[in-house]
Protein backbone atom coordinates (compact mmCIF):
# COMPACT_ATOMS: atom_id res chain seq x y z
CA UNK A 1 0.00 0.00 0.00
CA UNK A 2 1.62 3.63 -0.71
CA UNK A 3 2.84 5.57 1.92
CA UNK A 4 -0.11 7.29 3.50
CA UNK A 5 -2.72 4.92 3.34
CA UNK A 6 -4.56 6.01 0.12
CA UNK A 7 -3.60 4.98 -3.29
CA UNK A 8 -3.77 9.20 -4.07
CA UNK A 9 -1.93 10.09 -0.79
CA UNK A 10 0.87 12.70 -0.91
CA UNK A 11 0.77 15.62 -3.29
CA UNK A 12 -0.94 15.95 -6.58
CA UNK A 13 2.00 16.21 -9.41
CA UNK A 14 2.60 19.93 -10.84
CA UNK A 15 3.65 19.89 -14.75
CA UNK A 16 5.73 23.01 -13.18
CA UNK A 17 7.98 21.35 -10.82
CA UNK A 18 11.37 21.84 -11.56
CA UNK A 19 11.92 17.99 -12.09
CA UNK A 20 8.71 17.39 -14.68
CA UNK A 21 10.99 17.63 -17.73
CA UNK A 22 11.73 13.67 -17.20
CA UNK A 23 7.97 12.99 -17.45
CA UNK A 24 6.98 15.62 -19.53
CA UNK A 25 5.24 13.05 -22.00
CA UNK A 26 2.95 11.66 -19.79
CA UNK A 27 0.46 14.95 -19.51
CA UNK A 28 -2.18 15.54 -21.81
CA UNK A 29 -3.17 18.96 -22.99
CA UNK A 30 -6.93 19.30 -23.34
CA UNK A 31 -8.32 22.31 -25.69
CA UNK A 32 -9.61 25.30 -23.55
CA UNK A 33 -12.36 25.08 -26.30
CA UNK A 34 -13.50 22.48 -25.46
CA UNK A 35 -14.32 19.03 -27.07
CA UNK A 36 -15.50 19.96 -30.83
CA UNK A 37 -18.25 17.24 -32.29
CA UNK A 38 -21.62 15.23 -31.90
CA UNK A 39 -22.77 14.04 -28.22
CA UNK A 40 -22.09 10.73 -27.11
CA UNK A 41 -25.65 8.26 -27.18
CA UNK A 42 -26.74 8.36 -24.13
CA UNK A 43 -25.29 4.61 -22.15
CA UNK A 44 -28.03 4.36 -19.61
CA UNK A 45 -31.48 2.36 -20.57
CA UNK A 46 -33.64 5.26 -18.50
CA UNK A 47 -33.16 8.95 -18.67
CA UNK A 48 -34.10 11.26 -16.11
CA UNK A 49 -35.27 15.08 -16.08
CA UNK A 50 -32.63 17.19 -16.64
CA UNK A 51 -30.28 14.65 -17.44
CA UNK A 52 -29.81 15.12 -21.14
CA UNK A 53 -29.03 18.60 -20.93
CA UNK A 54 -26.42 17.95 -18.22
CA UNK A 55 -24.92 15.07 -20.77
CA UNK A 56 -24.66 17.36 -23.47
CA UNK A 57 -22.76 20.35 -21.52
CA UNK A 58 -20.42 17.73 -19.62
CA UNK A 59 -19.42 16.88 -23.76
CA UNK A 60 -17.96 19.99 -24.63
CA UNK A 61 -16.07 20.20 -21.36
CA UNK A 62 -11.80 20.08 -22.68
CA UNK A 63 -12.08 17.35 -20.52
CA UNK A 64 -14.62 15.26 -22.27
CA UNK A 65 -11.48 14.97 -25.38
CA UNK A 66 -9.99 12.98 -22.89
CA UNK A 67 -12.98 10.66 -22.00
CA UNK A 68 -13.79 10.40 -25.51
CA UNK A 69 -10.14 8.97 -25.59
CA UNK A 70 -10.91 6.57 -23.02
CA UNK A 71 -14.29 5.32 -24.15
CA UNK A 72 -15.97 6.76 -20.53
CA UNK A 73 -19.18 7.48 -21.76
CA UNK A 74 -20.51 5.09 -18.89
CA UNK A 75 -18.65 6.83 -16.17
CA UNK A 76 -19.80 10.52 -17.41
CA UNK A 77 -23.37 8.82 -17.72
CA UNK A 78 -23.38 7.47 -13.62
CA UNK A 79 -21.97 11.36 -13.04
CA UNK A 80 -24.49 12.92 -14.65
CA UNK A 81 -26.98 10.95 -12.91
CA UNK A 82 -25.68 11.33 -9.69
CA UNK A 83 -25.70 14.94 -10.00
CA UNK A 84 -29.05 15.01 -10.96
CA UNK A 85 -29.63 12.74 -7.96
CA UNK A 86 -27.58 15.10 -5.75
CA UNK A 87 -29.99 17.90 -6.29
CA UNK A 88 -32.39 16.41 -5.75
CA UNK A 89 -34.93 17.32 -2.59
CA UNK A 90 -33.86 13.98 -0.44
CA UNK A 91 -30.62 14.39 -1.74
CA UNK A 92 -28.59 12.95 1.38
CA UNK A 93 -24.41 13.61 2.10
CA UNK A 94 -23.71 10.48 0.68
CA UNK A 95 -24.85 11.68 -2.72
CA UNK A 96 -23.00 14.87 -2.65
CA UNK A 97 -20.16 13.14 -1.54
CA UNK A 98 -20.14 10.35 -4.79
CA UNK A 99 -21.07 13.89 -6.91
CA UNK A 100 -17.50 15.34 -5.45
CA UNK A 101 -15.03 11.98 -5.57
CA UNK A 102 -16.42 11.39 -9.16
CA UNK A 103 -15.93 15.59 -10.68
CA UNK A 104 -12.13 14.53 -9.49
CA UNK A 105 -12.06 10.61 -10.85
CA UNK A 106 -13.24 13.04 -14.59
CA UNK A 107 -10.86 15.47 -13.76
CA UNK A 108 -13.51 18.64 -13.03
CA UNK A 109 -11.78 20.00 -10.25
CA UNK A 110 -8.11 20.89 -10.41
CA UNK A 111 -7.15 18.59 -8.34
CA UNK A 112 -8.61 15.76 -10.42
CA UNK A 113 -7.14 17.30 -13.24
CA UNK A 114 -3.68 17.16 -12.00
CA UNK A 115 -4.13 14.13 -10.60
CA UNK A 116 -5.36 12.60 -14.39
CA UNK A 117 -2.14 14.52 -15.72
CA UNK A 118 -4.43 16.59 -17.38
CA UNK A 119 -3.95 20.24 -18.67
CA UNK A 120 -6.21 22.85 -20.52
CA UNK A 121 -4.35 25.03 -22.88
CA UNK A 122 -5.08 27.79 -24.82
CA UNK A 123 -3.86 27.25 -28.61
CA UNK A 124 -4.80 30.31 -29.72
CA UNK A 125 -2.25 32.18 -27.18
CA UNK A 126 0.91 33.31 -28.05
CA UNK A 127 3.51 30.85 -26.84
CA UNK A 128 5.39 31.66 -23.88
CA UNK A 129 8.95 32.52 -24.63
CA UNK A 130 11.28 30.58 -22.63
CA UNK A 131 13.57 31.91 -19.74
CA UNK A 132 16.86 32.20 -20.46
CA UNK A 133 19.50 30.23 -18.88
CA UNK A 134 21.00 31.73 -15.72
CA UNK A 135 24.64 31.75 -16.19
CA UNK A 136 26.04 29.14 -13.52
CA UNK A 137 28.41 30.37 -11.26
CA UNK A 138 29.64 28.91 -8.11
CA UNK A 139 28.56 29.44 -4.90
CA UNK A 140 31.71 31.32 -3.76
CA UNK A 141 30.88 34.01 -6.73
CA UNK A 142 27.57 34.52 -5.88
CA UNK A 143 28.56 35.53 -1.73
CA UNK A 144 28.64 39.12 -1.10
CA UNK A 145 30.69 40.69 1.15
CA UNK A 146 28.92 42.86 3.26
CA UNK A 147 31.00 45.00 5.60
CA UNK A 148 30.33 45.54 9.13
CA UNK A 149 28.79 49.56 9.68
CA UNK A 150 31.08 50.83 11.80
CA UNK A 151 31.88 48.68 14.53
Amino acid sequence: MAKGGHARSGPAPDPNALRRDRDRGEWLDLPAAGRQGETPVWPLPDQLAGELGLWEAEWRRPQAVAWERNGQQLEVALFVRALVVSEGPKATAADRNVVQRKMSDLGVTVPGLRANRWRIVDETAAPKAPRPASPRSSARARLKVVKDGGT
